[in-house]
């Protein structure tokens, strides 16, 4: 997961250089799609996480979310 927000940190750069620069309207719309993709991904791994953590040790109390609240969470990033 720190990998994908890293690269969506990197690409983020890049679109801001392009902007800055003058870039291409393309590149920068190329790159700032990579960047939301990144992050999307990022998301849902945290959720995907969450979400075993639940099923695997549902009374656990480091882990206080509802199915109701994880379901939410997902949802948020569709």
């Amino acid at each position: 997961m720190l990998n994908r927000l890293r690269r969506a940190q990197g690409q983020l750069g890049a679109v801001i250089a392009a902007v800055e620069s003058g870039g291409q309207c393309r590149d920068v719309v190329i790159q700032l799609a990579a960047v939301s993709k990144a992050l999307d991904r990022a998301g849902f791994t945290i959720v995907s996480s969450a979400m075993q953590r639940c099923i695997a040790s549902p009374d656990d109390p480091a882990e206080p979310l509802t199915v109701d609240e994880l379901e939410k969470l997902f949802l948020t990033l569709a």
